[in-house]
C-alpha cells in the first residue's frame, strides 16, 4: 500500500528501511523523504516504524 503518494513510499519500503537501520522518523525522512513534503503520510509512517519497532524488541527480549 502506498503511504506516501508525494514521493511513492510503501508500506513494505518504509518496513524495510526500518530492517535496514532506521530507527526514527527522521532516519525515515531522510531515506525516503517521508513527511517532506505535505506531511499527511506521517501517522501511517509513525505507526508502521512503532508496530516494526516493537516487534524487533520483542524478538530481541526472545532471544535473551
Amino acid at each position: 500500500m502506498y503511504v506516501c503518494i508525494c514521493h511513492g513510499v510503501t508500506d513494505k519500503k518504509i518496513a524495510e528501511t526500518i530492517d535496514n537501520g532506521a530507527r526514527s522518523m527522521r532516519d525515515l525522512s531522510q531515506t525516503l523523504s517521508v513527511g517532506k513534503q505535505c506531511g499527511k503520510c506521517c501517522n501511517c509512517a509513525k505507526k508502521i516504524l512503532n508496530e516494526k519497532l516493537i516487534a524487533i524488541v520483542d524478538v530481541t527480549d526472545q532471544v535473551a
